[in-house]
């Protein structure tokens, strides 16, 4: 494993800690995401950290992991899979976009929704995951169909 890690995963932890601290002795109006910012750097750097050590214990079995990562990383079926199962979900994030727009333009003129800024940072959250998601899908459907 690189040390390259190692500074890495003690940077996130700063971060993190830095944050931290900005959200303890500050009073502002982005507690919230400051505190966001702190567990996700100070967990992320532990582990990080701790993954570090892990697999400098396990030098061999490290050494095989990257191997084959390698050749999963560099086989061209699952490369052209990669690039299919993207561009399909591109394509379905631009439906969904499609789609959603003129129901928000509807909701919107009938009242029924409030059109604020929270309404939609969850929007954005919720397509966030549908195309992380969406993309795993597809890739293992196409995986599974040309195996």
């Amino acid at each position: 494993m690189k040390k390259y890690n190692l500074v890495v995963g003690i940077i996130y932890s700063l971060i993190g800690i830095g944050c931290l601290i900005a959200v303890i002795l500050a009073d502002t109006r982005i507690e919230g995401i400051l505190c966001g910012l702190a567990g996700a750097g100070i967990t992320s750097g532990i582990f990080a950290v701790c993954k570090y050590f892990y697999w400098l214990k396990r030098k061999e079995e490290y050494n095989e992991k990257l191997q084959r990562e390698q050749i999963e990383l560099h086989d061209e079926l699952k490369e052209k899979l990669r690039d299919k199962a993207g561009r399909y979900t591109y394509i379905l994030g631009i439906v969904v976009i499609s789609v959603s727009m003129p129901i928000f333009v509807i909701l919107d003129e009938f009242n029924l929704i409030m059109m604020n800024n929270l309404f939609f940072i969850g929007f954005l959250f919720v397509y966030l995951i549908f195309q992380f998601v969406a993309g795993h899908v597809i890739y293992n459907h196409l995986l599974k169909k040309f195996e």
